[in-house]
């Protein structure tokens, strides 16, 4: 029997907002390498090194700001846990090994080329998807690609993400602090606890205490962002699909548009002033940048395809009614889109080698922009809905696909 999903108020609002944001992303980005190429350029660039409060600007963007778009990362990803595509474990599985493919050929491409090199570190780099450009562009073309196809895309560039911060966690970690990884640690338990034993449901106290969480990362070494994911779990949810008593819900909705609208481009203003000197073509023909270039404008793709269709094939996940092959290699196009996530890491990899970075940058900028022009381009001419697909605005599901 076919069971129809209409897409929940929430998630058409966050692809509303990743229409608008990507928009306002990429005109920050020409703003910055404009400004970066010009006259102003010293002066642009050095306003992000100024010095505040014991920080540069750029730090504080990084880490300060960053961190509230990881906890929007990762209410996202409980939502989706809780009640969206990845509550039921058969269907989870296909996002899930798409993402795994997606992360993991692109860094054995990567460690094909910069294996044993002082450029080995950069291995993260092509594994990240850019969720609000893969969905902005997604979203540009309407109800001209099924459902299913937006859910599917959302849930896979969510495990994506996650993997790129479990691996910012674990390997560009520096100088590790154990006591104040273990006072983070506790303000996290604390928070926990307030949320499964005292029931409190206002934010405030976990907003507070998630700022307290947020000092303690940064001062122990684990990169501060990561802070923003582990409060996203510790506020209350619920089980009830865009449920107005749910502090998560609520969070999430008021997050959108300042993240959207403000936090990305102020990050894109920030990390893409990218000085293209009189080699940058050269520099694309570095090991790294190569290994950037193939990592995510074709291991991505090949990735997110070839589990994908490994999983279905070996009966561990379907794909949903309105799904087609098709539409799966377009999603793995769109998951080539490295942007936020990608400079993110490369800043990470590369400390204090400005020239890499900027070469990554660039590599980084040519290869999110050709992942997206072609996935837009193959959606547009070969995503349409299926003929047997009654309404392009639900996701439709065999009933004995779940578990």
């Amino acid at each position: 029997m076919r069971i129809e999903k209409k897409l929940s108020r929430t998630f058409n609002e966050f692809m509303q907002s990743g229409k608008s944001g990507g928009i306002v992303l990429i005109v920050c980005t020409l703003v910055s390498l404009a400004l970066a190429n010009s006259a102003l350029g010293t002066d642009y660039l050095g306003f992000w090194h100024r010095h505040v409060a014991g920080l540069s600007i750029e730090h504080w963007v990084n880490d300060a700001l960053m961190a509230i778009f990881f906890l929007l990362i990762g209410l996202e990803l409980k939502r989706e846990l809780y009640n969206g595509e990845l509550s039921d474990l058969r269907r989870a599985m296909l996002p899930i090994l798409a993402a795994a493919g997606g992360i993991a050929v692109p860094a054995l491409i990567h460690l094909a080329f910069n294996g044993g090199t002082p450029t080995q570190a950069g291995i993260g780099i092509p594994m990240a998807t850019d969720i609000a450009f893969a969905l902005g562009v997604l979203s540009l073309l309407g109800k001209r690609v099924p459902a299913s196809l937006k859910v599917f895309l959302a849930a896979l560039a969510v495990m994506d993400d996650l993997g790129a911060i479990i691996v910012i966690a674990v390997f560009y970690t520096t100088q590790l602090s154990f006591a104040y990884l273990l006072a983070a640690l506790g303000v996290f338990a604390a928070l926990f606890l307030m949320q499964r034993v005292l029931r409190v449901m206002v934010l405030w106290p976990y907003l507070l205490g998630g700022a307290v969480m947020w000092f303690c990362m940064l001062q122990s070494g684990v990169h501060a962002t990561i802070a923003g994911v582990l409060l996203a779990f510790a506020i209350p949810d619920s089980a009830i699909e865009d449920d107005a008593a749910s502090p998560s819900q609520r969070l999430e909705h008021v997050l959108h548009q300042p993240v959207a609208f403000l936090i990305l481009p102020i990050f894109a203003l920030a990390n893409t002033g990218i000085v293209i000197g009189a080699g940058w073509a050269a520099e694309l023909l570095s090991a790294n940048s190569v290994g950037i270039l193939l990592g995510l404008g074709i291991g991505k793709p090949v990735g997110i395809f070839l589990f994908t269709f490994a999983a279905v094939t070996l009966g561990v996940c379907r794909l949903p009614l309105d799904l087609a092959w098709r539409h799966v290699l377009g999603a793995g196009l769109l998951g080539g889109i490295g942007f936020t996530m990608s400079i993110f890491i490369t800043n990470l990899a590369f400390v204090g080698q400005a020239e890499l970075i900027n070469a990554s940058k660039m590599a980084i900028l040519l290869a999110s922009f050709a992942a997206g022009l072609a996935g837009f381009l193959w959606l547009k001419f070969l995503g349409a809905p299926l003929a047997s697909d009654p309404d392009p605005d639900t996701m439709d599901f065999d009933s004995d696909a779940a578990l």
